[in-house]
């Protein structure tokens, strides 16, 4: 791949800082933009602090760059079933402003990541295609549709280069522990403080598990040239149950993991498994970390973590 200058919207978070760091180890020119100072940032890289709405500040530096990853995001799905006007407040709003600025600058590249594990609500088959209806069950899911649309009419109108990446349940070492959300990294979380985990229906639910490497890779891919244009789903492509997901965590680590089923909730999705068919075939990615090797290598990231 050739030298690029290369913005992380979001850059302080999970995805970005683990892209941030490849980036970087392949002598790429990475900068971040950060919501607040406060965030973990990879040492040694250019931060601007700022919103993704900060007009000012994006008018100052989005010349420079010839690539930009959308990767921020200010809520998750519990915290917007509780508040839906924050998708507005906190993700849509935000990206419209930055839209303002850069839509004169559509000969960048735009990479906008998205959600395959909530837009697409209950698909009538499995795994679902990026041609299949868009029903999210949530806020969440319903704001990443509304910012695929403005981002999509964006691309339609400037002629811009936009890539949509829809990835399925990320996990992975270095994930943060947030309440009500990546069930893998809770579970792990109940798992070292032998607490026990509740789960929101009867266990039944199947989810599609990327690895945070596998995404990275995705994500570095989708910089090629040419560029796969569009919109991708990515993910393993393989479901599990979370009763499934249970055991393998009790195998894998050795422990047992307590769990309390209770009545589930409207907002979740019953089964959603992905088709990766399309970015597979555009770039040549596979996936390549199996569930039960990346559960390992998260529980004993997870165990070095709290010996230190």
């Amino acid at each position: 791949m050739n030298r690029r200058r290369i913005l992380l919207i979001g850059g302080g978070g999970y995805l970005g800082s683990q892209l941030a760091n490849r980036l970087a180890s392949e002598g790429q020119d990475v900068e971040l933009l950060v919501h607040n100072q406060e965030k973990t940032v990879p040492p040694g890289l250019p931060v601007h602090v700022g919103g993704l709405g900060n007009v000012a500040l994006l008018r100052r530096i989005l010349p420079s760059f010839d690539t930009v990853f959308h990767l921020a995001s200010g809520t998750t799905p519990g915290v917007s079933a509780r508040d839906p006007s924050l998708e507005a407040e906190l993700n849509l709003f935000p990206t419209l402003r930055f839209l303002e600025v850069f839509q004169n600058h559509s000969q960048a590249r735009l990479v906008f990541i998205s959600s395959g594990g909530t837009i697409y609500g209950n698909p009538i088959s499995s795994p679902v295609s990026e041609d299949a209806p868009l029903a999210p069950l949530s806020f969440y899911g319903a704001g990443k549709v509304a910012l695929e649309t403005f981002l999509t009419a964006y691309a339609h109108t400037q002629g811009g280069r936009l890539t949509i990446l829809r990835p399925s349940n990320l996990y992975g070492p270095g994930q943060p522990h947030y309440f009500g959300f990546g069930v893998i990294r809770t579970m792990l979380q109940h798992l070292l403080d032998d607490s026990s985990m509740q789960i929101w229906g009867d266990g039944e639910a199947v989810r599609d598990f990327i690895y945070i490497d596998d995404l990275v890779e995705a994500c570095v891919m989708s910089m090629m040239d040419p560029a796969p244009i569009g919109i991708y789903n990515v993910g393993y492509g393989t479901g599990y149950s979370i009763r499934q997901l249970v055991d393998i965590v009790r195998a894998v680590c050795h422990k047992n993991l307590q769990v309390e089923y209770r009545q589930g909730r409207k907002i979740d999705v019953r089964a959603i498994v992905l088709d990766s068919t399309r970015f597979r075939a555009a770039t040549g990615w596979e996936p390549r970390i199996s569930l039960e090797t990346g559960i390992s290598r998260t529980w004993s990231w997870l165990l070095s973590e709290n010996t230190q």
